[in-house]
């Protein structure tokens, strides 16, 4: 005689399997989507504010979210002397590694200038640094014919800072925080008096409102 019982009991605890089953799978996969939710989340600006601010070129600018160390490496200064990212540290600094074979950095060179002009001041600096090889006499006949009059003439000969800090193709823009850490990346050529990035700066240097 057949036991429909049996067959009963057996059917509920295969749904049951099933549903418990189904529940864990939900369960994995919500959590997959937690935890990619939450690392899309660490790669988020550091402050919306900035973030907002980024319009055209400067949509390229990407904020970190959190202050990155710089190399430790020497570069040259003007002077010839030796000198570290660490003698730039106190104030936000606009770094633009450049080129004088470099098309897009002599491109935007002047733009760079013309922000050097408004804001380098006591909180605020733009700096450049050539690197690799640079004849100096190419250097100063570029600043003179762009007329380049606020930029420093900085030297990377060996490219040693460089690829410390992970220039990989020209130009490469950073931006410093007043503590020396890098808080910024740009990849490329842009328009660095351009309303937008006028706008970052004035926000990165506005004294914290009390």
């Amino acid at each position: 005689m057949f036991d429909w019982g049996a067959l009963e009991l057996l059917s509920v605890t295969s749904l049951t399997s099933e549903i418990n089953m189904r529940l864990l799978r939900l369960a994995a996969l919500y959590t997959a989507l937690a935890l990619g939710a939450n690392a899309s989340a660490t790669t988020s600006f550091a402050d919306p504010a900035l973030e907002a601010l980024r319009e055209g070129g400067m949509k390229k600018l990407i904020f970190h979210a959190e202050p990155k160390p710089v190399s430790d490496a020497v570069f040259l200064h003007e002077d010839g002397s030796e000198i570290t990212l660490a003698d730039l540290a106190g104030k936000y600094t606009v770094l633009n590694f450049w080129a004088t074979w470099c098309a897009p950095c002599r491109h935007e060179m002047p733009s760079l200038n013309a922000l050097g002009n408004e804001f380098n001041g006591d909180t605020f600096q733009v700096v450049t640094i050539a690197t690799g090889r640079n004849k100096p006499a190419a250097i100063d006949r570029f600043f003179d014919e762009a007329e380049i009059d606020v930029l420093p003439k900085h030297t990377d000969a060996k490219q040693t800072l460089a690829r410390g800090m992970a220039v990989l193709g020209l130009p490469i823009t950073v931006i410093l925080d007043p503590d020396g850490q890098e808080i910024a990346r740009l990849r490329g050529d842009a328009d660095w008096y351009s309303d937008s990035a006028r706008a970052i700066v004035a926000a990165m240097i506005a004294p914290p409102e009390s």
